[in-house]
């Protein structure tokens, strides 16, 4: 299976913050139990502060808070997208 976009948005917020979002249905494997490889991010163009949430193999689902990596529970792409909107407000003081 080849892999299928099915949902992808890149935009600015409030002149200062890049915002991407990008989900591939994928074929399941064991690297991917869920069918999809997803990457989201926001990075504040003023001081660099960036919130980055992907699934990528070898490591799985996890998210990045500038240098700082940490594993991620995968529910749904409803709930990755509200947990990253509450991560993104808590480390960067914006509401997406």
């Amino acid at each position: 299976m080849k892999a299928k976009l099915v949902r992808y948005e890149k935009f600015i917020l409030r002149k200062r913050f890049t915002i991407e979002i990008s989900v591939h249905e994928i074929q399941n494997s064991k690297q991917y139990p869920d069918g999809l490889k997803w990457g989201i991010i926001c990075v504040d163009r003023v001081n660099g502060k960036k919130v980055l949430m992907d699934n990528h193999h070898p490591k799985g689902p996890h998210y990045h808070i500038d240098e700082l990596e940490i594993p991620y529970s995968f529910v749904d792409l409803d709930q990755l997208v509200d947990d990253f909107r509450s991560i993104v407000t808590e480390h960067m003081g914006v509401q997406l």
